[in-house]
């Protein structure tokens, strides 16, 4: 089997959506589903040739220095010599989504889209001009549009697939999580991280890792710290990734008076340095409300680093009952209290990171890797009419550029 996956955004570009594409590609190989990706050129970024993965030129995103906007003239035409596949995959809901829905059209085979972003709060945090009211219906009817367009739709978690029946979308919804490869469960090494930024082995850590974004709520995370900073003095709170609200939040810790006390250390290696500095928090922090599914919990307690988080839309189907973590309330005194109760209590800590690990081995990435295997073996076997029931217009902000 062959398929074509189309994206808005892939590595160096750090975030979910690259992550589970590259888990998802790696793994259906052993499934022996070849794949193709097509997804934005980094330059100037050095960015290595990967195989199977089509780059198009791209143009930068006013106000948002990571991402990319492909061309949409090179990407039709990149698209068009692309045959021979039995579906298309999309990841994304913006250019890559009208250019895979119309190349499947014109393959005549059927395309499905995973759902990665829950686009109401993104829209929010990124067009915050529109009443929240108005742009949380302008989402809903994008969402229910995008979705007519394509003949399956895969949900990271249950509670995703509830947001979006709850939509009103009729294309059938399946669950299917991004897993964990085995790489991650390799031990990474504190101690070495800390040495790499030069931070004392015997202060307590506090970790938040992921996009720095302000739908990631990371501000509450910082005022959590200067409440749990009262209790234990010599406590720091790294923060490794990048992101728009990067700036606004170091003002932040400065204004709380947390400047010597709050890292900074942007994005790390995922294959050496972000394994250490999971391995390095005597407890991870987590409390954003916009995850469709929350990798990035998972990818925690497979290294053993303690939880503490709330549990709202995706992450509800990670965070359970003895799986390595305290789940708290969204609610500055509770998260503070329980973040300073791990910090202190290291038999705590012992145990919930021994349970992290026992639960983390059960979100295989080869399994669901199968999984989606299966979906693909069932909607191809769709007639071409069935593939989709709207027709997908090129988007209204296109590119002609060559």
């Amino acid at each position: 089997m062959r398929v074509l996956f189309v994206s808005d955004v892939y590595f160096p570009r750090v975030n979910g959506v690259s992550t589970s594409v590259r888990t998802f590609r790696q793994d259906l190989a052993a499934c022996e589903v070849e794949t193709v990706l097509v997804a934005p050129d980094y330059a100037p970024a050095d960015t290595a040739p990967e195989p199977g993965v089509v780059r198009i030129p791209a143009r930068g995103v006013p106000g948002d220095p990571e991402d990319r906007r492909m061309r949409w003239g090179r990407l039709t035409r990149a698209l068009e010599p692309l045959t021979g596949f039995d579906l298309v995959h999309i990841h994304t809901p913006f250019l890559a989504h009208y250019a895979g829905v119309n190349h499947a059209r014109r393959l005549k085979i059927p395309c499905i889209a995973t759902y990665h972003t829950f686009f109401e709060e993104y829209l929010h945090h990124y067009v915050p001009v529109l009443p929240r009211a108005l742009s949380r219906g302008l989402a809903r009817r994008f969402t229910r549009s995008q979705c007519r367009a394509v003949a399956a739709l895969i949900a990271p978690s249950e509670p995703m697939r509830a947001v979006l029946l709850g939509y009103g979308v009729t294309t059938p919804v399946h669950v299917i999580p991004t897993g964990l490869s085995a790489h991650q469960f390799e031990p990474g090494c504190g101690a070495r991280f800390r040495a790499a930024q030069a931070l004392p082995v015997h202060r307590p850590l506090v970790l938040y890792i992921g996009r720095v974004a302000h739908e990631k709520n990371i501000e509450f995370l910082l005022r959590v710290f200067a409440a749990v900073v009262a209790r234990v003095p010599n406590a720091l709170f790294v923060i490794a990734g990048e992101g728009p609200a990067r700036a606004s939040l170091r003002e932040l810790a400065a204004r709380l008076g947390l400047a010597e006390a709050v890292h900074f250390v942007g994005y790390l290696d995922r294959d050496t340095e972000l394994l250490d500095c999971y391995a390095a928090a005597d407890a991870f922090v987590f409390a954003s409300r916009t995850e469709t599914q929350g990798l990035v919990l998972l990818e925690a307690l497979a290294q053993g680093a303690p939880l503490v988080s709330t549990a709202r839309l995706g992450t509800r189907s990670i965070l359970k009952e003895g799986c390595g973590a305290v789940i708290v309330e969204e609610a500055l005194e509770p998260f503070a209290a329980a973040t300073v109760r791990v910090l202190e209590d290291p038999r705590l800590r012992a145990t919930l990171a021994q349970q992290g690990r026992r639960y983390a081995r059960e979100w295989s990435s080869l399994a669901m890797a199968r999984r989606l295997h299966e979906l693909y073996r069932s909607v191809a076997s769709l007639a071409p009419e069935r593939a989709s029931a709207d027709a997908a217009p090129e988007p209204a902000l296109t590119d002609s550029a060559s």
